[in-house]
Parts: C-alpha cells; sequence; structure tokens
C-alpha cells in the first residue's frame, strides 16, 4: 500500500506549514504557498489545488493582502495525518474494489477475492497509524519513537 502524491504532498505541505507558520516571538504567521514550495519542492498549481481542498476541510485559513498565505486552523498537536489524507479524497485502502466496505468484491463475479480481508485490515491499520500521528509529531520527529511503543504494545499482548 503506497499513499499517492496527492497525500504525501498534502502532509509534506501541512509538516512545513507546521515548522514554519511560527514567528520567533512564538505568534502564528501566515505562511505563503511559494514559500511551501519552494522548501519542499513540490509545483505551486499543485499546492494551490490542495490548499483549496485543505481549506473547504476546515484545516487552514487563507490571509490575504501582504504577508498573506495559510495558517493551520488549529494546532499541530491537534491535527492528525489521516485528516489530511482524507481532506484531499485520498481514502486509505489496500483493496481494489471500488467502495472501500462495499458488499459487492473485486472479482469479476463481484465476488471478493480471497485475501480481500487481509488486505481491508491492513488498510484499516494504515489509517488508525495516521490518525495516531499528529503533525506535531511528524515536525519533532516522534514517529520512530511512536512505532516502537506501538510494536511494545503488541509484543506486551
Amino acid at each position: 500500500m503506497r499513499l499517492s502524491t496527492k497525500g504525501r504532498y498534502a502532509v509534506m505541505a501541512m509538516a512545513d506549514l507546521a515548522r514554519n507558520g511560527r514567528s520567533p516571538g512564538g505568534e502564528n504567521r501566515a505562511v505563503s504557498l511559494a514559500e511551501i514550495a519552494a522548501r519542499q519542492e513540490i509545483s505551486l498549481s499543485y499546492l494551490e489545488q490542495l490548499f483549496a481542498r485543505l481549506r473547504k476541510s476546515g484545516l487552514v485559513t487563507s490571509v490575504r493582502g501582504p504577508g498573506g498565505g495559510y495558517r493551520l486552523a488549529k494546532g499541530a498537536h491537534e491535527t492528525v495525518v489521516a485528516e489530511i489524507v482524507l481532506a484531499v479524497d485520498e481514502p486509505i485502502r489496500a483493496t481494489r474494489c471500488a467502495a472501500h466496505g462495499s458488499p459487492k468484491g473485486c472479482m469479476m463475479a463481484g465476488e471478493r477475492c480471497i485475501t480481500h480481508n487481509l488486505w481491508e485490515d491492513l488498510g484499516a491499520e494504515i489509517h488508525a497509524y495516521l490518525a495516531a500521528v499528529s503533525l506535531e509529531d511528524v515536525v519533532l520527529n516522534r514517529t520512530a519513537a511512536r512505532r516502537r511503543s506501538v510494536s511494545g504494545m503488541e509484543a506486551a499482548a
């Protein structure tokens, strides 16, 4: 299972916004998409499309005029990666079926393939992991510690 470019770029841009959206005095500042595009090497027009969806989902707010750009709508510790991926219309699933949870399967006769439940469960695990990781975790590079704590809990179970 691999996230599409749309989902990966949206998370990269939001992490950049979380990292660079604070002034040295600690106040929130608007960050322009041009700044994010340059730092993350993402097309500006592509970012504009992604941020339109992120704004519509309430994850960012826009600031017009000189010094304008975007701000996180809520704190980086409150914004989880799964929200970002879903906001840009990227379903987090690993099956090849058209609709998640659809009774109609991916086989020609409409049946589910023999591994359908395996891939559906994997998609649920991916979603659960991304829902447990905040932008703050990403910016502070705390994802490795989170993986170790999840693995430790499973070993204890």
